[in-house]
């Protein structure tokens, strides 16, 4: 259904019954909110727009000027490391964007103690009672609340080395779920027990692509799944020799951070479809 056609089951003549509708066409560019006031100089709709509205309804429904909710629309991050505060925001408004502030706060905190201030206790405190993280790459974290904060204590937290660093790329947030995708970096001079479980270290630099997607219950961190690409941190450790597989290392990291770095030099046929009709 186009968003932008009203539905046909909607009726304007039960105001408490609709919540926001949209609009009739695209030449109205906020949704109406019936039984809310506002003034004619505040509509952003043509007049042609206007008079079919309001041809169509009989109880008469003003319009609100106000902005169209934004659920799960991609946020981008200025780069600079996620311990680091987001710039500040105007103060929020009671609309549905203020659930959007409240995750990434809540996200931001639980970061903060995971990475700058290193506190398993404060990191647990932003989590429900019974959460759970799984690094889908290799099944590390914990369910529950003793064994996720075991592993924050004895295998995260204090494990992770001194230059570790998050720079965010970008961001998506729904009523109650965010997704990250960040680069992730960190020089390998210590055991990384959940990224690099058993591998020694090899004093060799990392940086890849990393992504996190956060569920949150009563405004706290319900679960995390993380998603990495393994072949590349095992390419730039020097435990996998990318000669002859589809892998790369730290070029994957650099493509994220430069969109206009070359593509498809991993695809030995490629060059034979220049020239081809398209």
């Amino acid at each position: 259904m186009n968003e932008h056609v009203l539905p046909a089951a909607v009726r304007l003549d039960e105001p408490e019954t609709l919540g926001p509708v949209e609009p009739f066409d695209r030449a109205c560019s906020h949704r109406l909110y019936p039984g809310c006031a506002s003034k004619p100089s505040g509509w952003r709709c043509a007049r042609g727009s206007r008079r079919q509205i309001r041809k169509g309804s009989r109880s008469r429904a003003n319009l609100s000027s106000r902005p169209a909710p934004l659920h799960a629309t991609p946020r981008p991050y200025y780069k600079v490391p996620a311990s680091v505060p987001s710039p500040p925001e105007p103060p929020a408004k009671e609309t549905p964007m203020t659930i959007r502030h409240d995750l990434a706060a809540l996200w931001e905190a639980h970061c903060r103690y995971e990475f700058e201030i290193r506190d398993a206790d404060a990191t647990m405190a932003t989590m429900v009672a019974a959460p759970y993280v799984n690094h889908v790459p290799t099944m590390t974290g914990g369910v529950g609340h003793d064994e996720l904060k075991r592993f924050y204590k004895y295998h995260f937290i204090g494990g992770n080395p001194p230059d570790t660093a998050l720079v965010p790329v970008s961001r998506t947030i729904g009523t109650d779920q965010l997704v990250d995708e960040m680069l992730f970096s960190f020089t390998h001079t210590s055991e990384v027990d959940w990224m690099l479980p058993g591998v020694k270290p090899t004093g060799r630099k990392v940086e890849i692509p990393l992504v996190a997607i956060v569920r949150f219950v009563d405004g706290k961190v319900a679960h995390e799944h993380i998603y990495w690409d393994q072949a590349s941190v095992l390419v730039q450790v020097g435990l996998l020799d990318p000669k002859g597989l589809p892998v790369a290392g730290v070029e994957t990291a650099r493509k994220v951070a430069d969109e206009k770095r070359p593509s498809n030099e991993l695809m030995p046929r490629w060059a034979s479809s220049a020239g081809k009709p398209l």
